[in-house]
């Protein structure tokens, strides 16, 4: 186990050493990496901070519940505790009628007119913020509270959650083709440079060969050259989008103080952060093994 450990350990640092030698040519061919992935991240990234800033101007999607006139409050506390115990929603504000009459007239300034009821119209409420925002579940929601007994109105307000959604779908969607397109395009960076040098290495190779050297073994360097290379290429898409939300918060900083608001435009997450650069880093070593494949079988001594 030391044997193999230490042979990879020293493959790596034979991996470092390549890159150190030709930095320039290495520099360029992580930056095209960087730039390639960094179009899908940014695009990714901008799309998680609409939906997160939408929530926030739009407000979360609530479900109004109109209780029957003749509601007692033994009923009520029962509707209340069976609420808080769904399985789909987070928590509950209970409107008693003659708090929803005060907030009436303070709204619409109709304090003269609600003055002259002789009785309250308005029937006790509950607001209802249920767990998930996705607008099937809160239509799935709305139709099981509406066979709840006691209940006379039951009003989803969801129309802006559902073009949200839409719109983010779409996006969504061409994020994920770009991605797509983008990661062939670094596999065959990949390839070419390792095909490359193995064209450069021939004569290596086929010395190799003669003193019994297997196709797996020679291979191993190249492989580890692809996967450091998608590695560092991860780590500078996620360096370029990390630049460019700091200079788009600069400008944000201003409409923030213009709105009175908290705008900010947040980076990957710690575990989106790791599925970047694990990502890169397959693409770059698959991307080798491919061109090593192909290539380093058809080198025979002479």
């Amino acid at each position: 186990m030391r044997t193999i450990g230490s042979q990879h350990l020293s493959v790596l640092g034979l991996t470092f050493r390549r890159l150190a030698n030709t930095p320039l040519a290495s520099f360029l061919n992580i930056l095209v990496i960087g730039v390639a992935l960094s179009l899908p991240v940014a695009a990714y990234v901008l799309v998680k901070n609409v939906q997160s800033l939408a929530v926030e101007f739009a407000g979360e999607p609530q479900i109004s519940v109109f209780l029957e006139m003749n509601t007692s409050k033994d009923d009520i506390a029962r509707i209340s505790k069976k609420l808080k115990d769904h399985g789909a929603i987070d928590s509950i504000e209970f409107v008693p009628r003659d708090l929803a009459l005060k907030q009436l007239e303070q709204s619409t300034g109709l304090a003269d007119v609600a003055g002259g009821l002789t009785q309250n119209p308005l029937p006790d409420a509950f607001i209802i913020h249920p767990l998930e925002m996705d607008s099937s579940k809160l239509e799935l929601l709305r139709d099981d509270l509406k066979s709840w007994s006691k209940f006379e109105h039951v009003q989803l307000d969801s129309v802006w959650a559902k073009k949200l959604e839409a719109i983010l779908k779409f996006v969504r969607q061409a994020v994920w083709i770009l991605a797509m397109l983008l990661s062939f395009a670094l596999i065959a960076i990949t390839f070419n440079t390792i095909r490359l040098q193995i064209l450069t290495k021939r004569d290596e190779i086929e010395v190799s060969k003669l003193i019994g050297a297997s196709n797996a073994f020679i291979c191993r360097p190249f492989l580890y050259f692809g996967l450091l290379q998608g590695l560092l290429g991860g780590v500078a898409a996620w360096l370029i989008v990390g630049g460019g939300l700091l200079a788009l918060n600069q400008n944000l900083l201003v409409l923030s103080q213009i709105y009175a608001t908290n705008l900010i435009l947040h980076h990957l997450s710690l575990r989106d952060s790791l599925v970047l650069v694990g990502f890169s880093a397959y693409l770059g070593w698959f991307g080798a093994w491919l061109s090593a494949s192909q290539h380093i079988w058809k080198v025979e001594p002479q």
